[in-house]
């Protein structure tokens, strides 16, 4: 069957934040578009960010501490960030009618909580900027020719455009669509593709009994992540025990360094958890010395210091005895327990993979693209937005910042 031929100024692949952002952004500028999505809805990925809350942004104004956030590739970031930042952002949405808030951590939230009144304002301006919206559309491939994309083919048509955007996200959470087949595209167009792993993902643990704390929550707690007992990076905020492991904020923005010292083969990866991280060592003891005085048993004692379900494993850690007396604890089991509660000990076994992520490190070289324009320096009417390049950064409204922005730059130079 011959393909039906369409023309367009602009022609974008990948439904989701970057996506539509750069298609509302071109729509507004006069110009014909289409957004090309193999799912048969729009914002698959975007409905479940922020357990389905979706967190818009993050509320850091000063661009230069934003920028620090996403590590050594935050600097290319600046041009598209200061364009259309985390207030644009805000005011984007407020204007098309989703009031926001900002909680915990300068995490900003639509006040009703829920993600699909965030994409209802993105699908609302679709429509007023005339965007044609192709669904259920597999890309089987792309003609390029001198250094220029000709047309994108899909299953019985077949797209020429002056323009092509690429937003077809990264390798995580591969049910949401993100397959990585953007990277596949890319490399045989000639683009150098930094090698994408999973990040901002739960972290497995070798320590059996872990599985005994599954369901456990710690705040106001400190992680740090050691290699061959050299401490590499930390993090304060909250964790939670799971199943195999440890997630939650911390832990989820420290599992990249933590997959990239797996891979090294540098030594044991090895996390320890400070439970009391606002006490020093001496203030602790005293505090110990203190309470040891009385004539109740260590276990009943246990759940006055950290939550009762740790009860168990400091009892295992420590070895001591949980029917012993307070006043009759020795020093050195004193040390051992303190030992414990600053440096609560976790084998790292692995980073979970791409189906747990909720982002993927790695993408395409940011070398091979002009920072101002998201324009491949490849491909001449090429531009790039989203988790496709790389760029990411920690939780918090971070990653859809950077969809948001590098859309706008794409879709307003494209």
């Amino acid at each position: 069957m011959a393909r039906g031929k369409e023309n367009f100024d602009v022609a974008i692949i990948g439904g989701g934040p970057a996506g539509i952002m750069a298609a509302i952004k071109a729509g507004e500028r006069g110009a014909k578009v289409v957004l090309i999505e193999k799912n048969p809805l729009l914002g698959k990925k975007l409905l479940i960010t922020g357990g389905g809350r979706c967190n818009i942004t993050q509320a850091e104004f000063n661009y230069k501490k934003f920028a620090e956030k996403l590590g050594k590739n935050g600097q290319f970031f600046l041009s598209s960030l200061s364009a259309f930042g985390p207030k644009e952002v805000i005011n984007f949405f407020e204007k098309n009618g989703l009031k926001t808030k900002t909680e915990r951590g300068n995490r900003v939230f639509p006040v009703s909580d829920r993600a699909q009144d965030v994409l209802n304002v993105l699908l609302k301006c679709l429509d007023k900027n005339k965007v044609e919206i192709l669904l259920n559309q597999k890309v089987s491939g792309l003609d390029v020719a001198g250094g220029v994309i000709e047309k994108v083919k899909l299953k019985e048509r077949e797209i020429i455009a002056g323009s092509f955007v690429l937003a077809t996200g990264g390798a995580a959470y591969p049910g949401t669509g993100s397959t990585g087949q953007g990277y596949q595209w890319l490399e045989k167009m000639g683009h150098n593709i930094i090698k994408p792993m999973p990040a901002l993902a739960p972290v497995e643990i070798k320590e059996n009994w872990v599985s005994g704390l599954a369901g456990l929550t710690l705040k106001n707690v400190s992680a740090a992540v050691f290699q061959s007992g050299k401490k590499q990076d930390w993090r304060f905020g909250e964790m939670l025990f799971t199943h195999s492991g440890v997630s939650g904020p911390i832990i989820l923005d420290l599992s990249k360094d933590i997959g990239r010292m797996m891979i090294t083969g540098k030594g044991p990866v090895v996390l320890k958890i400070d439970l009391k991280p606002a006490l020093d060592i001496s203030t602790l003891d005293k505090r110990l010395q203190r309470d040891f005085k009385g004539n109740k048993n260590f276990k009943n004692y246990l759940p006055e210091l950290v939550p009762q379900k740790l009860g168990e494993s400091i009892i295992g850690l420590t070895g001591i005895n949980p029917d012993k007396k307070l006043n009759s604890i020795s020093k050195e089991e004193r040390k051992k327990l303190i030992n414990v509660l600053k440096g609560f000990e976790l084998t790292v076994k692995r980073v979970a993979g791409f189906g747990q992520a909720i982002i993927t490190s790695g993408g395409v070289d940011l070398r091979e693209i002009d920072s101002r324009t998201m324009r491949s320096k490849i491909i001449r009417n090429l531009f790039l937005a989203g988790e496709i390049i790389d760029l990411d950064g920690p939780t918090g409204g971070y990653n859809l910042q950077i969809c948001w922005s590098t859309g706008y730059a794409a879709g307003i130079n494209a």
